[in-house]
């Protein structure tokens, strides 16, 4: 692993306060509690990991002792003493702080004096970690730690309780040593990182990236893109510490509840070059930029006013977002967009349109039926209308914006029933129901009661196995009573050719199927989804990424 420099630390907002330096005891009074090992997914705080607190329920009181190898003071050593450490702090937020530096080699925690000690593979790392911690405040949980070098050269344990006998910091040793095994097959740690948004369910702006990336440090440039119908970025932080920093904790996480994750790795790129300060590309070290719209930049030119332009105030400005399990974060006012997404409404605030105009249908294929079923792979659809007086055309109600965006992104221009047909945004903001008595032929219907929504419940696991329309479908629900060719057969009667079949090999309820063309799946989709296969089975059938 590379270890990163410290020749020019960057200048942090609040500099350590001068402590007086504590005398390493030679014999410390340790009180342990069964800490459990945090997960690297834990949530971030202004430079630091945060994670939830740790399980004191089966705390042992016993004090142990722990052997130190006295030497002169102030020296370098490989062994790191942190102080002020919050009483609830685990092991494993410890070894978080030193691994950017380098190989974590063991820790010890003293929950009774608020202090840590940590020792790293070999003095250059250590004395790294120490340089940068002294121009820039270390903070655990919110509070400020200080971090210097330890009297100690080495850091002992008796056999009794090593780490060896404390599986949390065993865990969190191992974890880290995990960490530092993965940077090393991904390449070496620089100053920009790559990060791909998957399953980008909600949708996830330059902003909402900027405030989840500055709580682990000041971030410098960045630049956001489409490749491969896939939402990325380049963020460029002013050392490698904190872009490693940033890597290890974020690397993962879901911005909202079980959707939007983040796929971080180093870039190639050791500096961005950026022309625009707009929505998709953003320099904090330089405000005046222009946005690339004459008219915007004429009008910021002569000083106009009132402008709803993109935040263009660098160091000063506000991000929107409401990342992390859809919660706001701290001293930030989401946008109502953001907080649309997250199914949030703001009082006076309009409600997003979440009706769809499906319009150049086949008159004779079509029902509600059909529309309900098709649509609700990519949302819950509440009601289903087809024009009375032009049946080729069609409104479709789902319950969330964010649903009618995906189901235009995925459905728009696909042919079904042999006809290309168009979604779009509806002007009408509810499917209106007949009044009684009023003739409606069957063409309207209410879905809200139905029981084959698939998205009822918050942050479903089905918003993560969303696909575009494809020939390979994916079955569940099968019962251990039907067999391929009962499967198969059903498909050929609902008019499909069926090209390959196989169940999957640890899980027999489900399986794939691959018919013909993406047409022969739509239409096969519609009629074989909760296709009745036993007394007790309905088929569950959605689209698939793989292919047989």
């Amino acid at each position: 692993m590379k270890r990163p420099f410290s020749n020019n630390p960057p200048v942090c907002p609040i500099s350590p306060a001068t402590l007086p330096q504590d005398d390493d005891e030679e014999m410390l009074q340790v009180e342990r509690g069964s800490d459990e090992l945090l997960s690297q997914t834990g949530a971030v705080s202004n430079g630091s990991v945060m994670s939830p607190a740790p399980n004191h329920a089966d705390n042992n009181n016993d004090a142990k002792k722990v052997k130190l190898d006295t030497k002169n003071p102030g020296a370098p050593s490989r062994v790191i003493h942190i102080r002020n450490i919050p009483n609830e702090v685990t092991e494993a937020e410890i070894v978080h702080l030193g691994i950017p530096f380098g190989k974590v080699t063991n820790v010890l925690v003293l929950k009774g004096k608020n202090q840590a000690f940590l020792e790293m593979s070999d003095e250059v790392c250590a004395t790294t970690m120490v340089n940068y911690f002294t121009n820039c405040t270390a903070q655990l949980r919110g509070r400020a730690v200080y971090v210097q070098f330890s009297n100690h050269k080495e850091l002992k344990t008796d056999q009794t309780h090593s780490n060896a006998q404390n599986p949390s910091a065993q865990a969190a040793l191992q974890a880290a040593q995990a960490l530092v095994n993965q940077t090393d097959t991904q390449g070496g740690p620089n100053t920009v990182l790559r990060v791909i948004v998957e399953h980008m369910i909600y949708p996830v702006t330059l902003d909402v990236l900027y405030q989840i990336f500055s709580r682990v440090g000041k971030v410098l440039k960045i630049v956001t893109f489409t490749k491969n119908n896939t939402f990325q970025a380049l963020i460029q932080y002013p050392d490698v510490v904190t872009a490693q920093a940033a890597k290890m904790t974020l690397d993962g996480q879901n911005i909202y509840n079980a959707c939007c994750t983040l796929r971080i790795e180093y870039s190639k790129l050791s500096n961005l070059n950026v022309k625009y300060n707009n929505d998709k590309s953003r320099d904090y070290t330089n405000p005046n930029l222009p946005t690339g719209d004459p008219a915007l930049d004429s009008a910021l030119a002569i000083g106009a006013p009132n402008l709803n332009l993109p935040n263009r105030t660098g160091e000063n400005a506000t991000p929107t977002g409401m990342p992390f399990t859809g919660m706001p974060l701290a001293g930030v006012t989401p946008t109502a967009a953001a907080l649309g997404a997250a199914g949030i409404r703001l009082p006076g605030q309009p409600s997003p349109n979440c009706v769809l105009l499906v319009s150049n249908l086949n008159e004779e294929m079509v029902t509600p039926d059909a529309l309900f079923t098709l649509f609700g792979v990519y949302g819950d659809v509440q009601r289903v209308k087809i024009l009375f007086n032009k049946k080729d055309n069609a409104l479709v109600q789902m319950s969330e914006p964010h649903q009618t965006q995906l189901a235009i992104s995925h459905l728009d221009k696909m042919k079904t029933w042999g006809k290309q047909i168009r979604v779009t945004l509806s002007k009408h903001q509810t499917v209106q129901l007949p009044k009684e008595g009023q003739p409606d032929a069957g063409l309207t219907k209410d879905y809200s009661n139905s029981p084959l929504h698939r998205f009822k419940k918050p942050g479903s696991k089905n918003y993560q196995n969303i696909y575009p329309p494809s020939a390979t479908l994916h079955l569940s629900n099968i019962p251990p009573t039907v067999d391929e060719e009962q499967i198969k057969e059903a498909f050929t009667h609902a008019g499909a050719s069926v090209k390959a079949f196989k169940f999957f090999p640890k899980d027999r309820k489900m399986a794939l199927i691959q018919l013909g063309s993406v047409e022969e799946a739509i239409a096969a989709l519609i009629k074989m989804h909760n296709f009745q296969l036993s007394d007790s089975s309905h088929l569950r059938v959605s689209f698939s990424k793989s292919t047989i």
